[in-house]
C-alpha cells in the first residue's frame, strides 16, 4: 500500500515511552535519542526501521517512564579517597577552612547514575508498537495522496483527449497557412524545390503532435497504475511526472492554436500539483 513519508507514531508501557516522527527525505535517514546506557540497542532499532520503511527522515525519541528514571548514588570509594587527599593537602600546606558536603558537591563524579533494571524484550515490544502506529498513519496519509493523484490524473486524461480531438482542426489551419506562404514564394518568382521542401518539413514538424499525445497517454496510464504496485513507488511516480512535464512542454512549443495552448497551461498546473503530492510519497 502507498505510504506517505510524513507520519507520527508512539507507544508506551510500564518502563518506556517511544515517539517516532517521519518527514520527507530522498533516502532513509534515522536519528535516535535515548539514554546513554541503552546505546547497544540503537543498531537493532535502525534495522527494524529499515525493514519497515524505504524512505524518510526518522526522529526517534526513547525515554524511561518516571518510575524507571535513573537514581543517583554516591561513589563512596571516590568520596573517601577525595576526603583523604584533601585532608593531607590541608595538613601539609596548613590550609584553613572546613571540608564539608559543599566541597564534595563540586565534584560531579561523586554522584553517579544507577542504571535501572529493565527487560530488553519489553523495550523492543514498545518500539515495535510505535513503528506499527507510525506505519498505520503513513498508510492513511498515503491513501489520501494516492486518491488525490488519481483524481488529477483523470483530469489530465480528459485534457489530453480534448487536445487529441482538436488536433485535426489545427492541422487544417496550418495547411491553409502553409499554402498561403507557398503562394508568396511562387508569386515572388522564387520557385526552388529545396525551399519548398524545407518549408514543408518545418510545417510537418510543427504540426505533428501525435507522438507527444501518445507518450502522454501512456505516461498517464502508468501514473494511474503505479500506486497499486507496492508501498515504495515515490521515485517511479516522480520520474513519470518529470517525463510528463517534458512532453507537455514540447506540446506547448509545437502548438500554435490558442485552444490547445490554454489546455496545455492547465495541464502544467495539474502536473505541478501532482508533483507536490508525489514528493511526499515513499
Amino acid at each position: 500500500m502507498v505510504q506517505s513519508m510524513t507520519g507520527f507514531g508512539s507507544a508506551s508501557n510500564a518502563d518506556f515511552f517511544v515517539e517516532i516522527r517521519s518527514l520527507n527525505h530522498r533516502f532513509i535517514d534515522i536519528s535516535i535519542k535515548m539514554p546513554q546506557f541503552m546505546s547497544q540497542y540503537e543498531i537493532p532499532m535502525r534495522t527494524i526501521l529499515k525493514e519497515n520503511f524505504e524512505r524518510g527522515r526518522f526522529d526517534v525519541s526513547i525515554s524511561l517512564n518516571a518510575q524507571k528514571a535513573p537514581r543517583l548514588k554516591c561513589n563512596r570509594p571516590l568520596a573517601r579517597n577525595l576526603l583523604s587527599a584533601l585532608k593531607d593537602m590541608q595538613e601539609e600546606l596548613s590550609l584553613p577552612g572546613r571540608i564539608n558536603i559543599q566541597t564534595f558537591s563540586e565534584y560531579r563524579d561523586i554522584l553517579i547514575e544507577e542504571e535501572p533494571v529493565y527487560d530488553a524484550d519489553t523495550l523492543y515490544s514498545v518500539f515495535h508498537q510505535a513503528v506499527f502506529s507510525l506505519k498505520e498513519m503513513r498508510i492513511r496519509e498515503g491513501n489520501l495522496l494516492s486518491d488525490e493523484i488519481q483524481k488529477r490524473t483523470g483530469a489530465l486524461d480528459k485534457m489530453i483527449k480534448t487536445i487529441k480531438s482538436n488536433a485535426p482542426d489545427e492541422l487544417v489551419r496550418w495547411r491553409e497557412k502553409f499554402s498561403a506562404r507557398l503562394r508568396l514564394i511562387v508569386d515572388a518568382g522564387i520557385v526552388d524545390n529545396n525551399r519548398i521542401l524545407q518549408e514543408a518539413a518545418i510545417m510537418a514538424e510543427k504540426l505533428d503532435i501525435s507522438e507527444e499525445i501518445s507518450r502522454i497517454e501512456n505516461h498517464l496510464k502508468q501514473l494511474a497504475e503505479i500506486p497499486g504496485h507496492g508501498d515504495a513507488v515515490g521515485k517511479k511516480l516522480d520520474f513519470l511526472v518529470q517525463e510528463l512535464n517534458r512532453e507537455v512542454n514540447t506540446l506547448a512549443c509545437k502548438s500554435g492554436e490558442y485552444a490547445i495552448s490554454a489546455i496545455v497551461i492547465e495541464m502544467k498546473t495539474e502536473l505541478e500539483k501532482i508533483r507536490e503530492q508525489v514528493q511526499n510519497i515513499q
